[in-house]
């Protein structure tokens, strides 16, 4: 059966193209008995209206994009989740573009997403160069929000976690436990949820009389399980072996825990790890992982009703919301050492 177009709905209610045209953009001007006739043809039909034909009108596509580092992540996973609660409660569809880093990938995706005429869009990371295309779509008229990074200016509404806190949360625990040689396995520190982190957990390591090994200051260029295994191949390689590890994220952690073991050291006996995230499957790892937890799925909430809000109401008012990060304490950190300096773990 072919498909049914504006067309067919017009004849069975016996009205105009345009009448119908109106009924789905500007129902307001349109007489309650006519909307009722055009509705019970559209029911009669199963027609679809075309969010393509509704744009050429200059109607707004009732979408909105959000933009991911890595659909990979189940952090961002737990984060859609969020934005899709209330987007789907408004009446509004997701569409979900993840760029991998990639600086020119996002800009395609952005382009895209302008193209469709989108509500508005959510940002996750902003690539590096992309801030002058984000700004211009601003100042264009589609709205956009961070979400899970502070934006720079009180003109624009951001959503994120306070990860200088964050990272002085996992350095104050593993000094706590007694661990005075430390390593940090950090994401790109051009990135301002990873160079926060890295802030706070030194910090905390100064404050306790620690110290970040040599060597063991690693900036992966992806924060991934790979990068996490590769990393920690890189600190069992150091001259000096830390024993308290901190992870920029779950991801990351779970790989150098497993790179450990793989190596025949112990976790947490001979090191410590801190994860970052507190993803669903941190608690499923082979050592439980003791994570920063972040809000995800509220910060995914909260950013789409800023978005949306934005969206509809001219005196929308621009809020930075800030969560705070919470420590979530597994068998991956265990318990208090002897803090002697000659502690030091076997060497596969």
């Amino acid at each position: 059966m072919r498909r049914r177009t504006i067309l067919d709905v017009a004849e069975r209610a016996g009205v105009s193209v345009g009448t119908v045209s109106n009924a789905l953009n500007r129902p307001e001007i349109v007489a309650e008995k006519t909307l009722a006739s055009i509705q019970a043809a559209i029911d009669e039909l199963h027609f679809v209206p075309s969010a393509a034909a509704r744009q050429m009108t200059g109607a707004r596509n009732p979408a909105i994009g959000l933009i991911v580092l890595d659909i990979g992540n189940p952090f961002f996973a737990e984060v859609y989740r969020g934005v899709e609660d209330v987007a789907g409660e408004a009446g509004y569809v997701v569409v979900v573009c993840s760029f991998a880093g990639d600086p020119a990938h996002e800009r395609r995706q952005l382009r895209q997403l302008e193209e469709q005429r989108v509500a508005g869009i959510l940002a996750t990371r902003v690539g590096k160069g992309n801030s002058r295309v984000y700004g211009r779509m601003r100042k264009t008229g589609t709205p956009v929000v961070m979400l899970d990074q502070r934006s720079a200016s009180k003109d624009q509404c951001s959503v994120s976690v306070d990860d200088v806190a964050g990272g002085r949360l996992a350095g104050e625990h593993l000094c706590e436990l007694g661990h005075r040689r430390l390593a940090l396995v950090n994401g790109p520190r051009d990135w301002s949820q990873c160079a926060d982190r890295r802030t706070g957990f030194l910090a905390a390591a100064e404050a306790a009389g620690a110290q970040l090994l040599a060597g063991a200051d690693i900036e992966a260029e992806q924060m991934t399980i790979d990068a996490g295994e590769e990393a920690a191949r890189k600190l069992l390689a150091g001259e000096q072996l830390p024993t308290g590890i901190f992870c920029a994220n779950d991801l990351l952690a779970l790989g150098v825990e497993h790179a450990l073991i793989a190596a025949g050291h112990r976790v947490p006996e001979d090191f410590a790890i801190v994860g970052y995230d507190d993803v669903a499957f941190a608690t499923m790892a082979f050592v439980p992982l003791t994570s920063v937890r972040q809000p995800a799925y509220e910060l995914g909430r909260r950013a789409a009703e800023q978005l949306l809000d934005e969206a509809d109401d001219e005196k929308h008012k621009h809020e930075r919301v800030v969560f705070a990060p919470e420590l979530v304490v597994r068998a991956s950190t265990g318990a208090a050492i002897d803090a002697a300096p000659d502690r030091s773990p076997i060497r596969a």
